[in-house]
């Protein structure tokens, strides 16, 4: 499975962007998959931002982005969104989308340690 993020690049504070996951592979689909967005800034560890659920679409996320962020999905184009307003920031680092095989409970869907695959990252960057 490969995983490909884009969507990133440089914003004021205030301003909006939508990071995109497709994913790839024979026989591949993200239909049986929970997935999920994590970011890295500088000098910090990887956090949780937000994630779905495979069959039931259920989503969870982070309070940092809470209210700002929403993550979706789209089984028939095995692709996962990240829409992202209300930017600050603090919001500044390295998004990487990752999956996990099966049906995962929400405490795995948190844990970026659980993931299976990941995309390669893409570079947000929000002046202020």
């Amino acid at each position: 499975v490969q995983l490909q993020a884009s969507g990133g690049g440089l914003v004021q504070a205030g301003g909006s962007l939508r990071l995109s996951c497709v994913a790839s592979g024979r026989t591949l689909s993200i239909y049986n998959m929970g997935m999920g967005w994590f970011r890295q800034a500088p000098g910090k560890e990887r956090e949780f931002v937000a994630a779905i659920k495979s069959t039931s679409s259920s989503t969870y996320y982070a309070n940092s982005v809470k209210g700002r962020f929403t993550i979706s999905r789209d089984n028939a184009k095995n692709t996962l969104y990240l829409q992202m307003n209300s930017l600050n920031p603090e919001d500044t680092a390295v998004y990487y989308c990752g999956a996990i095989r099966g049906h995962p409970i929400t405490s795995t869907l948190k844990n970026d340690g659980l993931y299976e695959f990941w995309g390669q990252g893409t570079q947000v960057t929000v002046s202020s």
